[in-house]
């Protein structure tokens, strides 16, 4: 045979779902995107096309809905682990399952005061508006005796009007950029976080409290940081986390450099004290780095693109 198969996987992508829990007349909405990715004994489906190991992707999709009334969703990870599970265990061709979700964040809109002239307007707790701030995003892979989890957010966008230089660099015949010893500092955050729970046997961590936590120390470090390159910030909001988060062993972030330049106002007899900028939004700076526990060896992708 002139060729042989490489890696291969398949599954449902993109499946969404939207679990609304009724706690009386509170309301708690999870909204999901889940993908399912399986591998194993798939080389026969490939070579001559026998389905006899194929567990269809219309079940995967199923199951992704079934799972979500029959387990709820108390957070994206312990979700993604119950499919996985339930893939590899449940079928004896699947030897790996990968499951990735990206969650919609929604937020309770605040009704009238109990002075409202709308009957009831004190007691709505059942209306939503969708955040804007970020998607957050997880991976779990399990094959039967191991898991990885890597949990993360992506397009977070964040911005210090000061307290942010840049100057030194290397110049050459090219270079135009002037220095600048106070700038605006801006980023569209991408981050990945990888768990050291990977056995059952270990104490499983709090999902929703370590997401909030560690998204709490990566901002504060952002923020708190009197920077001399994104460079510097990117590394203390990695060992922000590592530090203060046991359950993280690895960060990845990827931050494009929002680039905010001063308008030159000169022409117009106008003098621009750092107040008036202009956005652009290419081409831009890309700063990429992992930041690990000492001891411990990077597993996270370099390339985020779809992780």
């Amino acid at each position: 045979m002139p060729t042989i198969l490489g890696q291969n996987q398949y599954g449902k992508a993109e499946n969404r779902v939207v679990k609304i829990t009724r706690d009386g007349a509170t309301h708690h909405i999870k909204d999901l995107n889940v993908s399912v990715a399986l591998s194993g004994d798939m080389d026969e489906v490939h070579y001559s096309g026998s389905n006899a190991n194929v567990l269809p992707t219309d079940t995967t999709k199923n199951t992704v809905y079934a799972f979500a009334k029959e387990h709820g969703i108390e957070s994206a990870e312990q979700f993604g682990i119950h499919l996985a599970r339930h893939f590899v265990t449940s079928q004896e061709p699947i030897k790996t399952a990968r499951i990735r979700i990206e969650e919609y964040a929604w937020e309770r809109i605040a009704a009238s005061d109990a002075n409202s002239q709308f009957i009831g307007a004190d007691e709505v707790k059942h209306s939503f508006v969708r955040k804007g701030q970020e998607t957050r995003v997880t991976q779990i892979t399990y094959d039967g005796s191991s898991w990885e989890v890597i949990s993360g957010l992506k397009d977070l966008v964040v911005m210090n009007s000061t307290n942010s230089e840049f100057w030194g660099y290397v110049k050459d015949k090219y270079t135009t950029l002037q220095e600048a010893y106070d700038r605006i500092l801006a980023t569209q955050v991408s981050g990945r976080w990888r768990f050291n729970w990977t056995d059952d046997e270990q104490r499983m961590p709090n999902w929703e409290k370590s997401y909030e936590q560690t998204r709490k120390h990566m901002l504060q470090a952002f923020a708190e940081t009197y920077s001399l390159s994104l460079q510097q910030t990117l590394y203390q909001m990695g060992s922000r986390i590592i530090n203060n988060r046991s359950e993280i062993d690895e960060v990845r972030f990827s931050l494009p450099n929002k680039h905010h330049f001063l308008v030159d106002l000169e022409p117009f007899g106008l003098k621009n004290d750092n107040e008036v900028y202009f956005a652009a939004d290419r081409p831009y700076g890309l700063i990429e780095a992992t930041i690990l526990r000492d001891g411990c060896e990077p597993k996270i992708p370099v390339d985020l693109t779809n992780l």
